[in-house]
């Protein structure tokens, strides 16, 4: 990660929050525990899995009450942020303490929380070629971090005092902004307390009734995305890249959007692994000329929570000259937009399971 990621997410975060001061709210704080076991995604990190991590969930929490009408159509989610402390009780692996924004999202009667929280984590011990180089998962200090959440959530059992338990999901990995990038993904339970800071007062929803959906022509839409990124031969170097999209989209209905469009990759980092590869294997028969320019074809869906969203793209190369994971790639990240045309967004370029890096741009909608 670099630090344009973090001011990106610490922009996030101040788009969440931000509400009309007047606007009715209640905050509420939880506290969990958590013990479970890192999953054997990739057999590369098998001698790492020996124990059983353990930590602790503090989140803070906004509830929504219908006052925008985007609240109403999610179930009156909140809006909040949350920290994660957890041990690896592995000592290559060390421990790692991260921030986050998230998303309570309620079923059931609200008895069934589904929480997803995305930020930036600190490892204390990361790869390092003569003092920790077992640690193939974490390359750098910084790393980018998911964490999922479902639970069962009883609040006001006993005054301002709730319970919550359930299951969890933390993901951490740097992208491939710098090798080794392995990553790991701890499945744990999970159970905690959760108390209303507001004294127990209880505010009621507002129902605003379905609204009449504008339709729009079909858009275009111009991105400019970057960062850097490393090769999966560690010391390699990291390099900036550059990548230019055109799309097209239509909305079809008032959450969901479809597009269309093309990629132009500029990755620095294949000129030098196509150099490697020439010159270190011969017998992948690699031509150091090969152009390390690709050019890909995509369709994406874009789904709106007010002003974020959530953008999913499936891509194929219709220019590949250097053989470099296959020619299937997909996009998944968050867009935040700033008034009716422009945006900012933060997503994952990988093929399949293998990331390639993490992008940062910034678009127009026309």
């Amino acid at each position: 990660m670099n630090i344009r990621t973090l001011i990106f997410c610490l922009l996030y975060c101040w788009g969440c929050f931000s509400q009309e001061a007047d606007i009715p709210h209640k905050w509420t704080v939880d506290l969990s525990s958590f013990y479970g076991s890192i999953l054997l995604h990739n057999t590369d990190i098998s001698h790492l899995i020996s124990e059983h991590p353990s930590g602790v969930i503090l989140g803070f929490s906004k509830q929504t009450f219908g006052y925008e009408g985007w609240e109403e159509k999610f179930n009156y989610p909140d809006t909040g942020f949350s920290m994660v402390y957890q041990d690896m009780n592995n000592p290559t692996l060390g421990h790692n303490l991260g921030i986050y924004a998230h998303y309570n999202f309620y079923l059931l009667k609200r008895n069934l929380q589904f929480r997803i929280g995305q930020g930036v984590a600190y490892n204390t011990n990361p790869y390092d070629k003569t003092e920790n180089f077992r640690n193939n998962a974490y390359g750098t200090h910084l790393l980018s971090s998911t964490y999922l959440m479902m639970n069962y959530q009883k609040e006001k059992i006993f005054e301002r005092l709730g319970i919550k338990a359930g299951i969890s999901v933390v993901h951490y990995s740097n992208a491939n902004v710098k090798a080794p990038n392995t990553s790991t993904n701890t499945f744990a339970f999970n159970a905690g307390l959760v108390y209303d800071l507001q004294g127990g007062e209880t505010l009621e929803f507002v129902k605003q009734g379905e609204q009449e959906f504008v339709k729009e022509p079909i858009k275009a839409n111009l991105v400019f995305r970057t960062g850097i990124n490393e090769s999966d031969v560690i010391n390699s170097g990291q390099y900036p890249f550059y990548i230019l999209s055109a799309y097209a989209d239509k909305r079809i209905g008032r959450l969901s959007s479809i597009q269309l469009g093309t990629d132009i990759f500029f990755s620095n980092f294949l000129k030098d692994l196509i150099r490697y590869q020439a010159v270190s294997f011969p017998e992948l028969n690699v031509d150091p000329n090969d152009d390390f320019k690709r050019v890909g074809i995509f369709l994406g869906h874009e789904f709106f929570i007010n002003k974020m969203s959530i953008i999913t793209q499936l891509g194929y190369y219709v220019y590949y000259p250097f053989d470099f994971e296959g020619k299937v790639y997909n996009r998944v990240g968050l867009k935040r937009y700033f008034g009716e045309k422009w945006f900012a967004a933060v997503t994952l370029k990988s093929h399949a399971a293998k990331a390639e890096a993490v992008e940062i741009g910034v678009g127009i909608r026309l």
